[in-house]
């Protein structure tokens, strides 16, 4: 039996499942991971790793699935690329190389029968253990300069329990979001106290119109509770359900708490919102911004089809 992090509980271990088959992007899924998709010139997955480094969670496993040995590869030495890179003096680019290699210590199991995201969770029990854990979705990418995990994981080592991320959306959108019952908690107007959680409902069932997005911070009570969830939504072992047991009977491994994020979020499953984020990060880069936003520039009151 997992013991229930108490707060204070030290939180070293992220979890990202990543054997999704990214059918929103066919067919450039169709042999290339999604999370392998570059964001200008580095893998989604690679943001969400540096995320989780920067918090402080240095030990990582990987949820994976059939075809998706890039993933491993990427974070794995390549000896003939670097030498090739050292021969030719390309000391930055070797640098890069390396860097992807050397971001933590990462494990990977695969996820043999795809059960949903609560099932994917499931499988990293082992791994994990009797500590509180991280959770990144490889399709949630956040801004840097916007440290929500690092805020979740300070609300977990005060209170205990598990907390959700969580963004106000439109009520129209909530059918594609788990969303919560929530009230105030304290002083701190970016917490709450979350009462109840519910898989993509309608917008007339909703508690809130605040939307749980793709980061957790879990007490490893939750596995118990994951083994004994029923199917939910969509046939598959929903990890909603799972927190909304705990958020129910706290005594089963809660409470829950969510941290509201009013930062800069990119939906990298997403065709459009994929687009905005490299639009957006590399108008920023300091290397590639200046002239491609004069480009950008150009082309909007230029070449931009009339009427568009």
């Amino acid at each position: 039996m997992s013991a229930s992090s108490a707060p204070g509980s030290r939180i070293t271990k992220a979890v990202i499942p990543a054997a999704g088959l990214g059918t929103r992007f066919l067919p450039a899924t169709k042999a290339t991971p999604k999370e392998m998709l570059p964001v200008v010139d580095k893998p989604a997955i690679q943001y969400v790793i540096e995320e989780a480094v920067t918090a402080g969670l240095s030990d990582i496993l990987m949820i994976t699935g059939r075809n998706k040995r890039p993933l491993e590869d990427h974070f794995d030495r390549n000896y003939e690329l670097e030498e090739a890179l050292r021969r030719k003096g390309d000391d930055a680019r070797l640098d890069q190389v390396q860097a992807s290699s050397e971001l933590a210590n990462i494990h990977y199991v695969r996820q043999g029968d795809p059960r949903g995201l609560g099932h994917a969770v499931l499988c990293a029990e082992e791994h994990v253990g009797e500590q509180p854990f991280a959770v990144l979705l490889g399709d949630d990418m956040m801004d840097p300069r916007d440290p929500l995990l690092t805020r979740m994981i300070e609300v977990q080592q005060r209170h205990g329990g598990s907390v959700v991320a969580l963004m106000e959306v439109d009520r129209s959108q909530l059918h594609l979001y788990g969303c919560v019952a929530a009230a105030p908690n304290g002083d701190d107007d970016d917490v709450v106290a979350v009462s109840g959680l519910v898989e993509k409902p309608r917008p007339a069932d909703a508690p809130s119109n605040l939307a749980i997005i793709g980061r957790y911070v879990l007490d490893p009570r939750i596995f118990e509770v994951l083994r004994k969830t029923d199917p939910g939504r969509g046939g598959e072992i929903q990890l909603t359900d799972a927190l909304q047991a705990l958020a129910a009977d706290p005594s089963l491994g809660g409470p829950v708490h969510g941290v509201v994020f009013r930062g800069r979020r990119y939906d990298t499953g997403d065709r459009a919102d994929y687009l905005r984020a490299i639009v957006r990060l590399a108008c920023e880069r300091e290397d590639l911004g200046p002239d491609f936003r004069t480009w950008l520039r150009s082309y909007v009151q230029q070449e931009m089809p009339q009427g568009v």
